[in-house]
């Protein structure tokens, strides 16, 4: 390049052209080629809203980096991108604006595509994938049939969550807060009782408890263990007067002899039936309000305890007791059995229960240390911990050892025996909306439920479709979609009306980018057994409980299907924070704080925007956004163009001090980013290259310009910043004369040897007190060192006629002297 002449940095011109030239030349298209080690990459994939936010880009932008950055050490990196376009808010405009949610989602991929290319990320768009696309939604479909054929889909007709203002059901992790809420228009769900469509998760519950082979956080792995809820106790059968049996789990079965009364739960199938004629009235109002109340209202510790009596009893199996059987909205039917023994003496909940309706109170476990205990004269129940009393042949049984003896003898009786209780629940699938895709089942008056023929695939969904301001599903209103022979005996049948969640599109989405829209499978075989399982998926914690439960679940049934292989499908996941707005509140257009990532572009260029993204807060943890910092790191990326691009006054001239400093700052930083870049510590690795740029503008200014040092650094420097900054790299890297592509060289390797420092300072303490500081090689022995220390004049005149009882010396950092 002449040295009189220096472009303008232009970062419009210079990203387009480059993003163009990389689309032309393909250099980001990931095949197979077993000479390399591969890395499959994956980012969750957005919805197709309509625009972009700073928020994507906070998620995308670094992942890209870090996908670039295995590119440079030599793997095989695919890292696609699609968009996840089925769901309500397509509808809702739809019914808002009169306009098909076809076309309303496919505009907003459209432009969405063209916002994602601005990033410069390195997506392998050859592979994107629309799962509002039949093609797509064809093996969504055949997925769940496979998924019936083996037993993991079933229909129930049941109590679910219903959102009145979306007209559709919500899955139990789609119903948030106190106040039990809809996640996607905030209005409180009802209870409705409808025929539904579930996928045995809790199957898998044991398996999805173990994280062995997954390097994912150790808060995502609390989040779903707490979810899977795993409870170890006992199965134990109570009947009913009339001989019902009244299972319940309990966790103690221990204080089976305290059981002083039953709870069910008001939803309960048996409710009716043990309601004697006298109860009826009061039952029934009981029952009614209780459907008003929210699952997490009715398990409040510390709300007022309500319920009725049945007017029936139950017979306790280990002691034949007779105990009266109570409805309460404390007990869930969605946890357990719906009915419950009451343990009152040692249980807070059954305590206030007890007291409150005058029952009885038996205690059968007594704590060491503890002043004998009365049932009629307690104050408070008291935890379970310490020696059975009460408790006929079990009397005197230790607390460590109460549980397994009375399970064996509850199991050698035949009247209970030991189990596992999971909170999870299985995944309810069925949504009454148009937009998703069609659950592939009909029912038949002569065959009942048959599945469609795999060969009609995909079950299309109607274009000409009516919206009703209702919110109606036009599937269920459409005049002849529904209407269709039964593919066994032939007669007038119908389809189901329902659709799925779009979860079940997110479930597999990751196999969908190996092989797009592939004819015959779901994904080419080779393409699996190459690129699977994920390498690293990046994404937010908030869908911890749902979409990263769901895929595994999804996995693990494949896998036993024939399918899939292996435990898992993504074997590391790492996860950003979240982009607050600058009155450090979430960003929202009703707030006025939305920071348009477009208009930031447009401003300063992708690169910046990249760089600022991974410079102002630490990655994983998220920060609200500050407008101005931005200016820091324009100005980072515009002294790097000069730094490399403007010929110094002084060239190859500099001292061997100047140029040896520079390349240990060189090699130490590099050193540093590639272990930043390893462990996804963005920040540190923007402020590692920012130090370093100050530290090569004092080189250049020294003479350092021009020399083989000088180059180095420039070669260096610029392959570092390359999956940062992919733009200006590849500009500066083009205009210094290097081949093309940047990004096609190695990761540059350390200089071990120039990376070391050459003096350290070693603090030196008295019995843990600092006393003095002191600059020694930083190859000194430990037996230098105490010399050093000890000849200080600050150090021998505090030993001085002292015995020194030992000198501890911490390697590079200190020495103790202890008197």
């Amino acid at each position: 390049m002449s040295e009189t002449i220096v472009p303008v940095y232009n970062s419009g011109k210079i990203e387009k052209k480059w993003q163009q030239k990389w689309a032309d030349d393909k250099i980001f298209e990931a095949n197979i080629d077993p000479n390399k080690p591969k890395h499959y990459a994956l980012t969750m994939l957005p919805y197709p809203s309509g625009n972009l936010h700073i928020g994507h880009w906070y998620a995308i932008t670094p992942s890209d980096a870090h996908a670039r950055y295995m590119r440079m050490r030599g793997y095989n990196v695919m890292f696609p991108m699609g968009f996840d376009a089925f769901g309500l808010p397509a509808e809702n405009a739809a019914i808002k604006h009169n306009i098909h949610p076809s076309k309303w989602t496919f505009d907003n991929i459209d432009h969405m595509r063209d916002q994602l290319k601005s990033m410069g990320a390195m997506f392998d768009w050859r592979r994107e994938i629309i799962s509002a696309k039949p093609e797509y939604y064809r093996w969504t479909e055949w997925f769940f049939l496979q998924l019936y054929k083996n037993n993991l889909a079933y229909r129930k007709f049941s109590p679910v969550d219903w959102c009145p203002t979306c007209n559709t059901t919500l899955a139990r992790e789609q119903v948030w807060g106190d106040d039990r809420h809809c996640e996607r228009c905030g209005t409180p769900v009802i209870k409705k009782d409808l025929n539904q469509w579930y996928f045995r998760t809790t199957k898998y519950a044991e398996e999805l408890l173990d994280f062995s082979e997954m390097d994912w956080p150790e808060r995502v792995q609390t989040l779903q263990t707490n979810w899977i809820g795993k409870s170890e106790g006992a199965s134990v059968t109570f009947l009913s007067e009339d001989g019902d049996p009244l299972e319940v789990f309990t966790t103690r079965p221990d204080t089976l002899w305290g059981a002083t009364f039953m709870v069910i739960a008001p939803e309960h199938p048996l409710v009716s039936k043990l309601t004697t004629p006298d109860h009826i009235a009061e039952v029934a109002a009981y029952v009614e309000q209780a459907k008003r109340q929210s699952d997490i209202q009715r398990e409040a510790a510390d709300r007022e305890k309500t319920g009725v009596f049945s007017g029936s009893y139950a017979i306790n199996p280990v002691n034949q007791a007779k105990i009266p059987i109570w409805i309460a909205d404390y007990v869930l039917m969605g946890y357990g059995t719906g009915a419950i023994m009451a343990v009152p003496a040692h249980d807070e909940r059954d305590f206030a229960f007890a007291r409150k309706f005058n029952l009885k109170v038996i205690v059968v476990v007594q704590p060491e240390n503890m002043e004998l205990l009365d049932g009629d004269t307690m104050t408070q129940s008291v935890p379970a911990h310490g020696t059975l009393v009460n408790s006929d042949l079990m009397t005197g049984t230790p607390g460590d050892k109460a549980f397994d003896r009375v399970v064996s003898w509850l199991e050698e009786k035949g009247i209970g025996h030991r189990t596992v209780n999971y909170r999870l629940r299985d995944w309810l699938i069925s949504r009454q909306r148009y937009w998703g895709a069609p659950i592939p089942m009909i029912y038949c008056p002569n065959c009942g439920v048959v599945p469609v023929p795999e060969k009609d695939l995909p079950v299309l969904l109607p274009e000409d479709v009516e919206w009703k301001p209702t919110g109606e599903s036009p599937l269920k209103l459409h005049p002849t979609w529904k209407k269709v022979t039964c593919p066994c005996c032939g007669a007038d049948a119908e389809r189901e009306t329902d659709t799925m969640d779009t979860f079940m599109c997110s479930s597999w989405y990751h196999l969908g980018y190996l092989s797009p829209y592939f004819n015959t499978w779901p994904f080419d075989q080779k393409e699996y057994d190459y690129w699977m399982p994920v390498d690293i998926y990046t994404g937010g914690i908030e869908h911890a409980t749902m979409h990263l439960i769901y895929t595994r679940f999804f996995h693990k049934a494949g896998r036993d299907m024939g399918i899939m292989k292996g435990k898992e499908p993504m074997l590391m996941l790492r996860n950003q924070g979240s982009v607050l707005g600058e009155d450090n509140e979430k960003m929202s257009k009703s707030r006025g704080n939305v920071v348009d990532p477009d208009k930031l572009v447009a401003q300063y260029g992708a690169d910046t925007v990249r760089a600022y993204l991974m410079f102002f807060a630490r990655w994983e943890l998220g920060a609200p956004w500050n407008s101005s910092g931005i200016e820091g790191s324009s100005r980072w990326i515009r002294r790097v163009w000069s730094l490399f691009l403007e010929p110094a006054d002084r060239q190859n001239c500099a001292n061997e001090d100047t140029l040896r400093i520079m390349r240990r700052k060189l090699h130490q930083t590099l050193k540093a980013v590639t272990r930043d870049l390893e462990n996804f510590q963005f920040n540190t690795v923007i402020s590692g290259l920012m130090e370093l740029l100050n530290e090569l503008m004092k080189a250049k200014q020294n003479g350092a310009f021009g020399s083989k040092e000088w180059n180095e650094a420039a070669n260096i420097y610029l392959r570092m910043m390359a999956p940062v900054t992919p733009h200006i790299s590849e500009e500066i890297w083009s205009l210094l004369g290097y081949p093309y592509s940047i990004h096609n060289q190695l990761w540059p390797e350390v200089d071990e040897e120039a990376a070391k420092e050459e003096e350290i300072t070693l603090v030196i303490q008295i019995n843990g007190k600092v006393r003095d500081r002191i600059t020694v090689p930083a190859d000194i022995s430990d037996e230098d060192a105490k010399t050093i220390a000890l000849a200080t004049e600050q150090i021998h005149s505090a030993v001085q006629n002292k015995e020194i009882k030992k000198i501890i010396v911490v390697p590079k950092k200190l020495i103790n002297i202890v008197l």
